[in-house]
């Protein structure tokens, strides 16, 4: 009958959608943090590292500032570092940052972070990153992730049982795992040498960019001299057609977004050693110069200089954008019974993985192409 959406309308739409990567659309500006206001809106977390047993004190805002771990420099760009002017004695940590977004943004966001400068080194482990406002709950995104001298991204997808990675997605990196319940989650390997370390920075840095949408989440990554002309100066609304192929795409075939996903916050952060960089294999995979083959020992004791003097990040800026609001008048008699809206962040007073399935027709979303969107509902009329 007409109006309905039977299962063969549900299936040619699905169709439609499967050769559509990453359900590409326009997206509105709601957060820069750039310039001398870069700090505002972020928590600073304040205690040691108890997530990832990292040889750190992340410390508070106070702390932060006054030992120049966390400033905006002389010309405009974001400085957060570990510290590397401490003498630190044996069994104690190292101080650093860590900092957490106050808002958190839904799906059908794209976050986009241009630097200068990454932090790298032996022992030092710093990542851009997503989780839900109660992590582990409501997934994580880990778009920027490395350790020590590693000379490539490592991107990962952390959600609850059921969700994994399709091993045929258009991308461009390489996948070590497809399992996104294990403790690595469902990795994939950056092929940019210039994505991290020194590489980055001889390269003038460049721009990495995550979209966090129902069709699935895809990370792109850009050295300096290949960031697309729409990234380079960017202005109110970004669209991601002419961004190419991406480096890593956890399309929702595998995955459901919007039932392991809830709205995410971003994160940046450098720890020391810990579960990743201080595991013996990997911390020597890069760093066997070390007098004692030990994470802890050969780097976070004693002097800080220049052991850490490149564990820094020097940021241009850090954007969010939202798909719109308003929704094609074609789907607005599907989205009746749905109560969400990814048009505006959320705002939450939580410090720091999944959410209900609203079902196959709510997890169409405005952020589709028009021409998909005017497909599904010409085959609600015709049926």
């Amino acid at each position: 009958m007409k109006g309905v959406l039977t299962s063969v309308s549900i299936g040619l739409a699905l169709a439609v959608l499967s050769v559509v990567p990453g359900a590409h659309a326009d997206y509105n500006l709601v957060q820069t943090w750039a310039g001398q206001s870069f700090f505002d809106g972020w928590q600073f977390y304040g205690a040691y590292d108890n997530l990832t047993n990292g040889d750190t004190i992340w410390v508070n805002q106070s702390l932060a500032t006054s030992s120049h771990l966390a400033y905006v420099d002389g010309n405009g760009k974001a400085i957060i570092k570990v510290d590397n002017t401490t003498n630190v004695l044996y069994n104690d940590k190292r101080n650093s940052v860590r900092i957490t977004t106050t808002n958190s943004f839904p799906v059908g966001s794209v976050f986009i972070l241009d630097a200068l400068h990454l932090p790298y080194g032996c022992s030092v482990w710093p990542a851009f990153w997503t989780m839900g406002p109660n992590w582990p709950i409501g997934g994580e995104i880990d778009i920027l992730e490395t350790v020590n001298l590693m000379t490539q991204n490592q991107m990962a997808v952390h959600a609850a049982s059921g969700c994994t990675k399709a091993n045929n997605s258009q991308q461009t990196g390489i996948n070590n795992n497809a399992n996104c319940t294990d403790g690595t989650g469902c990795t994939v390997l950056e092929t940019n040498t210039k994505s991290v370390g020194a590489a980055f920075a001889s390269a003038q840095g460049g721009v990495y960019a995550a979209q966090f949408d129902v069709s699935g989440i895809y990370i792109w990554f850009w050295s300096r001299a290949s960031v697309p002309a729409n990234l380079q100066n960017p202005g109110s609304t970004i669209n991601t057609t002419a961004w190419g192929t991406p480096s890593a795409a956890y399309p929702s075939s595998t995955c459901n977004i919007t039932n392991y996903f809830t709205a995410q916050k971003l994160v940046l952060d450098i720890t020391l050693c810990g579960d990743w960089a201080g595991v013996p294999s990997v911390y020597n995979a890069t760093c066997s110069g070390g007098t004692t083959g030990v994470c802890y020992t050969d780097n976070v004791i004693g002097a800080g200089s220049p052991r850490y003097d490149n564990a820094y990040f020097q940021i241009n800026y850090v954007r969010v954008y939202t798909v719109d609001g308003v929704t094609s008048s074609v789907l607005s008699s599907l989205h009746r019974t749905s109560t969400s809206s990814i048009s505006t962040p959320t705002s939450t007073s939580t410090s720091s993985k999944s959410g209900s399935n609203p079902g196959v027709v709510l997890n169409v979303s405005s952020s589709l192409p028009l021409f998909v969107l005017l497909f599904i509902g010409a085959l609600a009329i015709l049926v």
